[in-house]
């Protein structure tokens, strides 16, 4: 299937003549308490100096600076939850940089707390964080997904759950996550100690929020909201059980560098599982794929071999997929 096609059921809504503008440019013991009196973040939601914090053994040290990736220290109170995140301060030590909670997630991007720089991102990053298509992404927008093999948020749900059986029990990062729609799957499952869904859009974090918001058998669960690239992500090396990255890599600035930062943050024998868009599939005639990369349009879709190849060049063993017309679904391990 011609990449332009394909791009023309991904996103009906690039070619409604009314919607252009908008849619282009938008290790303590578990009883450890500590206080910390000089940490002031400042959204109104941060606790205060006389509250104390609780960290247990496998949470004090899980969201890192993303400037040095020095382990933050929190204050607030305790528990890993939506209202426990965000009523905490965090605070870098050595970088002395505060970071909080923007009401609904927790920013921790490089310039968290900037007041004048704004910094672009490539179009078909800046696409999502449009606040119509944040809204309209569960509401007809991911349901053409189907029309190039995606098998469906469910029956993707069940494939990507089967790779992550190695992870279970430990914390899982859904970077990329959109609304929060395989987010929300992760954290009602219960198979995970901790679930973070994690973006760069701040209008996707908040329609994720809103979901939440409505979903009693979640809004308390071990699920956090962080706005975040992923090519620098706030966490220590070696911290995190699985990385779930659903329709996204064709949408990153830099696939390499993405890949390669998941593989950091990563544990030994840790998972990545991710599905996106094939530019070429098995059944496009040979004398057709010279001629592919010149037209491959907004998004980075790449080939099978071109993931396979990606993926281990980042570090990764024990890689394989699972294709379906243009969809993909590929996993792999750190060593």
């Amino acid at each position: 299937m011609a990449t332009t096609s394909v791009n023309h059921m991904l996103h009906p809504l690039l070619h409604h003549p009314k919607l252009p503008s908008v849619l282009k440019y938008p290790k303590l013991p578990s009883s450890f308490r500590c206080r910390y009196s000089r940490v002031r973040p400042a959204s109104a939601l941060v606790a205060t100096e006389s509250e104390t914090i609780t960290e247990p053994k496998d949470s004090a040290a899980l969201f890192a600076c993303p400037v040095c990736f020095e382990p933050l220290i929190r204050k607030g109170p305790p528990g890993f939850n939506l209202p426990a995140i965000y009523r905490s301060g965090f605070k870098c030590v050595k970088c002395n940089k505060s970071y909080s909670s923007k009401n609904m997630y927790l920013d921790l991007t490089l310039i968290a707390g900037a007041k004048e720089y704004v910094e672009a991102q490539p179009s078909r990053t800046e696409l999502f964080r449009s606040p119509l298509v944040s809204f309209l992404y569960e509401r007809g927008w991911r349901q053409n997904f189907n029309l190039t093999g995606f098998p469906g948020p469910d029956e993707e749900f069940k494939m990507a759950q089967e790779y992550f059986k190695p992870a279970e029990g430990g914390i899982l990062v859904d970077v990329s996550c959109g609304s929060g729609l395989f987010s929300r799957k992760f954290a009602k499952a219960g198979t995970y100690s901790k679930v973070i869904a994690l973006d760069f859009s701040e209008n996707m974090l908040r329609q994720t929020y809103d979901f939440i918001k409505a979903d009693d058998t979640i809004l308390s669960s071990n699920l956090a909201l962080v706005r975040a690239d992923v090519s620098r992500l706030p966490f220590p090396s070696g911290s995190i059980d699985a990385v779930h990255a659903g329709a996204a890599l064709h949408c990153w600035p830099s696939p390499s560098n993405a890949i390669a930062e998941i593989n950091r943050v990563l544990r030994s024998g840790g998972v990545f599982v991710g599905t996106t868009f094939l530019r070429l599939t098995s059944s496009t005639p040979a004398i057709l794929r010279p001629f592919d990369r010149g037209t491959a349009g907004t998004y980075n879709n790449l080939t099978e071999e071109e993931i396979e190849d990606l993926v281990k060049s980042c570090g990764f063993t024990n890689y394989t997929s699972k294709v379906q017309q243009a969809f993909i679904m590929f996993s792999a391990q750190k060593p």
